[in-house]
């Protein structure tokens, strides 16, 4: 196991000499070949310290964000890293390339990156294809899938994108995450606004009971929001998802500052900055959205999270479970179980 988890410490500095969004696809490229050939198997078994999250049973508290993985083509061979429980997406009704390359910057020195992918996938069906012929499920593993709008679709038509994508992941997810705060689709984080965010939830919320019915099963939906949010702006979401009946909230997705970062090399380029500069603004959207909720509402943690002592100060912030994603670029494979074995 530790062979394999050093590996990528070695190639570390020929992935990061490649354009970013290349090396991501090389690695999970590489990952999902090990996988095939059974080598994965060496990572053993996924460290195990159990928790309840909305009704769902997770092996560990420590996920898999989404983004890494679009178009859900990984989902197995992530799944070997260890990880309590996984979030793939965001998918779009229509597939839709996203925007010009390059659209992915590493941040080295401040660990960090700024991407603009803006929500590129192969679409809905596609998307569900993927899923439908993954094992992870069936094995017990606990999967969400993250929802988006096209870009080509009006901001005040976005609600018919989100029911699409609601309707047709529905059947083969394990929780649903409606996807509003991305900074790289024109418009999408005004959905956050109380009035908007109410409307849009509240037609989600209408479209789930219909589902439920049709599907025998109610499937928890969770909304993800923006790190920049100010406090009464966490304050109108938290009331909006109570009174909604929403299952949870995933604090937080990336930021649109530049503080910590706006004298590095691309510290200036367009996108949203994820990586160490977010933890502590994520940090601060956590805490208030567990005071003003209580403790019924979960919350997931994620942005910034580069080792376990990070992983536990989400969780004191008031997060039941965390996410990872940028970590993983930096830290490598190995953080899943550094985290594990920590909130264990």
């Amino acid at each position: 196991m530790s062979l394999l988890f050093q590996a990528y410490s070695l190639a570390r500095p020929a992935l990061f000499s490649l354009d970013a969004e290349n090396a991501h696809e090389l690695t999970l490229a590489q990952l999902r070949r090990a996988h095939n050939l059974g080598l994965t198997r060496c990572f053993g078994p996924a460290p195990l310290a159990p928790r309840t999250l909305m009704g769902l049973r997770l092996n560990n508290p420590v996920g898999l964000a989404a983004g890494l993985d679009k178009n859900g083509e990984f989902i197995d061979a992530l799944a070997s890293l260890g990880f309590g429980f996984m979030e793939i997406g965001t998918v779009t009704p229509r597939a839709q390339p996203g925007n010009p390359r390059p659209r992915m910057f590493r941040l080295p020195k401040a660990e960090a990156l700024i991407n603009r992918m803006g929500f590129n996938n192969h679409g809905l069906e596609a998307f569900i294809r993927n899923v439908r012929q993954s094992q992870y499920r069936g094995r017990g593993g606990i999967l969400g899938l993250n929802i988006g709008k096209n870009a080509d679709t009006p901001i005040e038509r976005a609600a018919d994108d989100y029911v699409a994508g609601l309707e047709g992941v529905y059947p083969h997810a394990d929780y649903v995450t409606v996807n509003i705060s991305s900074p790289n689709t024109q418009n999408l984080r005004s959905l956050q606004g109380a009035d908007e965010l109410g409307t849009l939830l509240g037609t989600l919320c209408q479209a789930r009971e219909r589902l439920a019915d049709q599907h025998g099963r109610r499937v928890p939906l969770v909304v993800k929001i923006a790190p920049d949010l100010e406090n009464d702006g966490v304050d109108a979401i938290a009331d909006t998802v109570a009174r909604l009946g929403i299952d949870g909230v995933i604090a937080t997705n990336t930021t649109l500052a530049r503080d910590e970062v706006r004298h590095l090399r691309h510290g200036h380029e367009a996108g949203g900055l994820s990586g160490r500069p977010v933890h502590r603004k994520s940090l601060a959207v956590i805490s208030r959205l567990r005071e003003r909720s209580g403790p019924g509402l979960a919350i997931i943690g994620v942005g910034g999270i580069m080792s376990a002592a990070d992983a536990r100060a989400k969780i004191s912030a008031g997060a039941d479970v965390v996410q990872l994603y940028t970590g993983l670029i930096y830290q490598g494979p190995a953080l899943v179980r550094q985290c594990a074995q920590a909130l264990g």
